[in-house]
């Protein structure tokens, strides 16, 4: 089977990005599933429903959040009711919406989907390992799944190593979100898990992690805080990770980084 992992959708130069590529990462890979990080997507700050429409309808299978989840309110109805959509598991138990959800390709794989928010440097929630530990009880990968995927939405690099090297051989992929830059360290884990500890975003990387260049950087260099943050507008890069897993064992075969368009050096496989 093959997922296609997107990460962080920033503002519409991110989405106008992702509509344009889809259709040649469709044609290049004939994936199975694809799920994407849509936090950013609403102007750099949260998602709202009619979006979420957009990228359904375009053939998303699955939006993860993560810290931004509820910055637009009108989420909060809408995430009851749409099971597509699913935020950190290791918020409070009466938090709207679900952190994990069983999906079905067209196929009838049965793909399971999580995703958790880190706790360094990031707000505190229910400790990450705990809630995945929990969550992964009673679903065991090659029997009851063909496939398990976690999104760690976390700041520190060492937290999301950590729960790839935890969860090695029971997830087929641990993919880090929510840091905006794509990291190198796209592996196959000794167990089978396939791990990269930030897909990177989907934006304009003229930037600041997706922002306009001159409020984000006055916040360091004059420690000026006035000037809303908006995202950068420029052709973005849309990046991720494809997954290919085992039939059986639902272990990954094989898993690379993908980027295309915009200003980064594309992979490979995506120069026309």
């Amino acid at each position: 089977m093959k997922i296609i992992y997107l990460g962080d959708v920033v503002g519409k130069s991110g989405r106008t990005a992702v509509m344009k590529h889809l259709p040649m990462l469709r044609e290049k890979y004939n994936f199975d599933f694809l799920i994407l990080n849509g936090e950013n997507a609403a102007h750099g700050f949260g998602i709202t429903p009619r979006i979420c429409e957009e990228f359904f309808e375009a053939g998303i299978n699955v939006i993860t959040l993560g810290n931004h989840a509820w910055d637009k309110r009108e989420i909060l109805n809408y995430i009851q009711k749409e099971n597509r959509l699913i935020r950190p598991l290791n918020y409070p138990e009466n938090t709207p919406g679900k952190g994990s959800q069983l999906y079905k390709t067209r196929s009838g794989d049965k793909i399971f989907v999580a995703q958790v928010m880190g706790c360094l440097f990031m707000k505190p929630l229910e400790n990450p390992f705990n809630e995945v530990e929990r969550c992964l009880s009673k679903i065991t990968l090659g029997v009851d799944v063909n496939c398990i995927i976690l999104d760690i939405h976390a700041e520190a690099t060492s937290e999301k190593m950590a729960m790839g090297q935890y969860l090695d051989g029971r997830v087929s992929m641990v993919i880090g979100s929510h840091t905006h830059i794509p990291t190198a360290d796209t592996q196959i884990l000794p167990g089978g898990t396939a791990y990269q500890t930030d897909a990177g975003m989907c934006g304009d990387y003229d930037s600041v992690i997706g922002m306009k260049k001159e409020p984000s950087v006055n916040r360091f260099v004059q420690k000026l805080d006035n000037q809303r943050l908006e995202p950068a507008e420029g052709e973005a890069t849309v990046c991720g990770v494809l997954l290919e897993t085992d039939d059986i064992s639902g272990l990954a075969v094989r898993v690379h980084a993908i980027r295309v368009g915009g200003r980064l050096t594309a992979t490979k496989d995506c120069i026309a």
